[in-house]
């Protein structure tokens, strides 16, 4: 484990260097090699035209350097949650730590490309409101808490390799964290003008999930100061028609980012992989599976029979409990 990470570490140093002789250049994050920049100026129609085609490979190696920018300040913020994590013994930290790297990664992506800055504004501005909010939500809940029971589960089973593997997890949750950038990315560069059509349509469903998801968490957090907390399950509010509408609400503000992304360009269509991840990480994998597990277990039959009378994840009419299984 100690090779591996210290593997980690120089890389990290190398891209501090090559950021740094960037900076000295007064070109900091053009990854184009040095001496392109002293290329003469094109002279005649024949290397106009060469040049344009080298302009646009040019900057074609800049956005991919520029990702790669992006991709290593995730990493590096998830080798701190890591290590956060075993310096303090807490997991609580994790996902607080996640959540500020994915406003990081974006602010990141954002500020550093052509687009208007009406365009870019507006787009830092969303994503950031739901990373401050979401970040310092998680962050008070750990400090209250401290454990989370997903991660401590987690955890017990590795054992001995607890360390290692935990590692690694949480440079795949910052892979994760790349693909949600990602599709801020893609919004930021779609098109010059803001607000178009579907930008109006994005700025709703972000607005619905925005405060959706906040209220969700308000409303658990009011449960939870209920004696009834210990031993109930919580069925107030929008909790009454969906057992995770918090998650739900988290799955739709990403839904909303490939109606700014996608253009005429087939990269642009890499922005669905945002809501997708998602969906397929809340519903089927770190979200309601080990939770509603945790739950079974610390309320048994309650949670179970609510199980039958709720949906999991998309809000809709309550059920008969004695209904024949849960569903989605």
């Amino acid at each position: 484990m100690v090779r591996d990470i210290h593997k980690f570490l120089s890389l990290q140093r190398l891209c501090c260097i090559f950021i740094v002789l960037r900076f000295k250049r007064g070109n900091w994050f053009n990854p184009v090699p040095i001496f392109f920049s002293g290329l003469r100026k094109p002279k005649g129609k024949t290397e106009r035209i060469a040049c344009r085609k080298c302009t646009h490979d040019q900057r074609s190696v800049m956005q991919l350097g520029l990702l790669l920018i992006v991709a290593i300040s995730l990493s590096a913020i998830m080798f701190f949650a890591w290590a956060l994590e075993r310096k303090t013994g807490k997991s609580g930290w994790i996902d607080a730590v996640w959540s500020f790297s994915v406003g990081v990664g974006s602010v990141i992506a954002v500020l550093l490309v052509g687009a208007l800055w009406q365009r870019r504004s507006a787009i830092l501005l969303l994503i950031l409101m739901w990373s401050l909010r979401l970040g310092l939500h998680i962050t008070q809940r750990s400090m209250r808490h401290g454990e989370d029971p997903r991660y401590a589960k987690l955890i017990k089973e590795w054992g001995a390799n607890a360390s290692k593997r935990l590692f690694w997890f949480l440079q795949i949750q910052a892979l994760a964290a790349f693909i949600l950038v990602l599709a801020v990315y893609f919004a930021a560069i779609s098109r010059p003008d803001f607000p178009h059509f579907w930008d109006a349509i994005a700025v709703a469903v972000i607005a619905i999930a925005l405060t959706g998801e906040a209220l969700s968490d308000a409303q658990l957090a009011q449960f939870r100061k209920t004696p009834e907390a210990k031993t109930e399950v919580c069925e107030t509010g929008l909790w009454a028609y969906s057992r995770h509408p918090n998650y739900f609400f988290e799955w739709l503000f990403w839904c909303a980012w490939p109606l700014m992304a996608i253009t005429t360009s087939p990269w642009s269509w890499l922005s669905l992989l945002a809501p997708i991840q998602m969906y397929w990480l809340l519903v089927h994998v770190s979200g309601i599976p080990p939770l509603e597990e945790h739950m079974l277990k610390s309320r048994g039959e309650k949670f179970r029979a609510l199980q039958h009378r709720v949906n999991a994840f998309f809000p809709g009419p309550r059920k008969n409990s004695h209904g024949s299984g849960a569903s989605t």
